[in-house]
């Protein structure tokens, strides 16, 4: 995965049919910043419907990923890490969309993936992404990476750990349980990176080239965030 820079934003145009482009949507990530508020946590009332819903299993799911969060908050950061990555690539079965939702392209909320019990890379990548944020780690740190995986050939989001602005990310993947630098993930090639602040062009040495003002924001980003802002579960 070799995270070196190109100069041209165009170069990226290429990546148009594997990818989307996304604004930058801080607004919708002030909640998820604030570690005084657990969006795993549900009240009394919120387990009950949440249960009703979902199932025992997935009631199960969700007061894990609490108890994980809560009692995780003092660990070093790539302690967090690991036990985020080791508890969603072990409590989400991986599925397509379409096999989970009946749909070809659903975002779910971190909530509805740990409630079925199943998502695909996207899914993983944005429950690891929250709960890492309300266990404290910094937002400017983490990055959700869209990337292309060579070995399967397709489209694939992961999570990116960034020490600092321009460190060799490391990588949380669904595919590989191990956390790894960038430069050792050969079977990706980046495209860019995300998160409630900005959005950065791939490929890149550290986070690299801001994207210009005016892209537009995906629809169904934006749909997803205002979900879980609104308390969809």
């Amino acid at each position: 995965m070799d995270f070196i820079m190109k100069n041209q934003v165009n170069n990226t145009s290429k990546y148009n049919k594997i990818g989307f482009i996304f604004s930058i949507l801080l607004t919708f990530f002030i909640f998820a910043a604030d570690t005084n508020f657990n969006y795993f946590n549900l009240s009394q009332n919120e387990s009950q419907k949440y249960e009703a819903k979902w199932g025992r299993g997935g009631l199960k799911r969700v007061e894990a990923a609490n108890k994980l969060i809560s009692e995780g908050r003092n660990l070093p950061d790539l302690k967090k890490l690991e036990k985020v990555n080791n508890f969603f690539n072990q409590n989400i079965v991986y599925a397509d969309d379409f096999a989970t939702w009946g749909k070809e392209d659903y975002w779910a909320t971190p909530l509805e993936s740990l409630g079925k019990g199943m998502g695909n890379c996207k899914d993983y990548a944005i429950a690891k992404y929250f709960a890492l944020l309300q266990m404290g780690i910094p937002m400017n740190k983490l990055y959700l990476s869209y990337v292309k995986s060579i070995k399967y050939n397709i489209a694939h989001m992961v999570l990116t750990y960034f020490e600092t602005p321009t460190s060799m990310p490391l990588v949380l993947c669904n595919y590989e349980p191990r956390i790894l630098p960038g430069n050792q993930r050969t079977d990706l090639i980046p495209v860019y990176s995300f998160n409630g602040e900005a959005l950065f062009l791939a490929k890149q040495t550290g986070l690299g080239q801001a994207a210009p003002q005016g892209i537009n924001a995906n629809k169904k980003w934006v749909e997803l965030l205002q979900k879980m802002k609104d308390g969809g579960r």
